[in-house]
């Protein structure tokens, strides 16, 4: 039964290595007062009809600022989060960054090539073939012909897109192409990356192929610009965050406190009526997890039948008041395939309280009854935050493969003792 623990925070066997010396890093995106404004019509004439009904009707406009001011910069080697509620200018300022949009007012100054994916199928010609789509593509993020060519194999098998390389763009799904344009950045060897949440397009397995290149390319020192909802992949991957909000600067700096100040933004007003409200908050950090075998060795997969062995350290970055902590596994699918919740264990007589930068172990052997497949165990972190309301995280722990021989399409394998016997005629 796994168990959640408190430890200290200065146990060796557990304590983070000491921070390096601090390098200052060379600027990759400069961004200096910009300014974004559309015309929107309030009454567009489309047709010819209208036009002769109304000859003399004026369209009127109102003006939408996307941006007001926006100021900041992102060095090389960074990643940087950008983070809003729907309307608040990410968007356009990331199709200002790639110039699709010409910004109105303002500077931006960029140090190296930019390879930007942003929009379902922007860059690529529908009556196209993948292959020339990829060629098309690798020239337009400044790779010679011959070069682009001589990635189209890695495009496409990181993509899985092999037996379609001759079909034309037109009769590819959603994902499929979502697969393409993403591979095809990745292997651009651009300097800068602009990514918005268009990934959340893809399906589980693929979204875990690009994490994973996520990890490399932060472990390789790639500078990479992230639009995006998920506070999580926010607190995961960027280095630093900054809000919008109707088109202004809100905030900058930590993404946890980014993350923090986007999620009051969204549901402070929440968790003040009689009726007890659950508030969604970055409160806790992952320090570390894995599975380990038979041995206490560290293992990525775990054989079928096998028990799962797994182990996390969580760090509480706030003062956590009756903390909970709750599992949840999921397949390759998104489907929820088991879950359970355990509290803070604790010596009779503690407070049921992590204090910030305390740390807590959560180890244990759960029962697999799962079927082959590739998948993924979240942490729900809840504490006390007002009387009547919880905060809730949710943090991302591991992703595994179980692996054995397959006998069928299923999620989980249960025993059962159930008989066929025939009856007798009349019986």
């Amino acid at each position: 039964m796994a168990r959640a623990t408190p430890i200290d925070a200065t146990t060796e066997a557990i304590e983070a290595a000491p921070a390096a010396p601090r390098v200052e890093r060379s600027v990759a995106i400069e961004a200096r007062g910009v300014h974004k404004t559309f015309r929107i019509p309030g009454h567009r004439i489309d047709s010819l009809k209208e036009r002769v009904v109304h000859p003399l009707a004026r369209v009127s406009y109102r003006d939408l600022h996307a941006l007001r001011g926006v100021s900041f910069d992102v060095h090389h080697g960074e990643f940087f989060g950008i983070v809003g509620r729907n309307g608040s200018g990410k968007s356009t300022l990331l199709k200002i960054l790639a110039s699709i949009y010409r910004a109105d007012a303002g500077r931006i100054r960029i140090a190296g090539r930019i390879a930007p994916f942003i929009e379902l199928g922007v860059g690529f010609n529908a009556d196209l073939t993948a292959r020339e789509n990829v060629v098309l593509n690798g020239v337009m993020m400044g790779l010679s012909q011959r070069e682009a060519r001589r990635r189209l194999d890695a495009v496409l098998e990181f993509a899985e897109l092999e037996e379609f390389v001759d079909l034309k763009l037109k009769n590819y799904s959603s994902g499929m192409m979502v697969r393409l344009a993403f591979s095809g950045m990745i292997q651009s060897d651009a300097d800068i990356l602009l990514i918005d949440e268009v990934l959340a397009v893809g399906d589980a397995a693929f979204r875990q192929k690009c994490a994973d290149v996520f990890h490399e390319m932060k472990g390789a020192g790639r500078t990479l610009v992230l639009v995006t909802h998920d506070m999580g992949s926010v607190q995961a991957y960027c280095d630093r965050a900054m809000l919008l909000d109707e088109g202004e600067l809100r905030y900058i700096g930590d993404p946890e406190d980014t993350g923090r100040e986007y999620l009051r933004m969204n549901f402070g007003g929440e968790g003040s009526g009689d009726r007890a409200s659950v508030v969604p908050d970055l409160h806790t950090r992952l320090v570390d997890a894995w599975l380990e075998d038979r041995a206490g060795e560290r293992v990525e997969n775990v054989e079928t039948g096998e028990p799962i062995r797994i182990n996390a350290v969580l760090e509480a970055s706030t003062e956590l008041r009756s903390p909970s902590f709750g599992f949840l596994c999921t397949n390759a699918d998104g489907v929820n395939v088991f879950q359970f919740e355990r509290p803070l264990t604790t010596d009779k007589g503690q407070p049921d309280l992590l204090e910030p930068g305390q740390r807590v172990r959560i180890s244990g052997i759960i029962d697999n009854p799962l079927a082959p497949g590739r998948y993924m165990v979240r942490c729900l972190v809840t504490r006390k935050r007002n009387p009547g309301d919880r905060a809730l995280q949710g943090l991302r722990l591991l992703d595994f493969v179980v692996y054995g021989p397959n006998r069928g399409a299923t999620v989980i394998r249960v025993r059962a003792d159930v008989d066929a016997v025939p009856e007798e005629p009349g019986g």
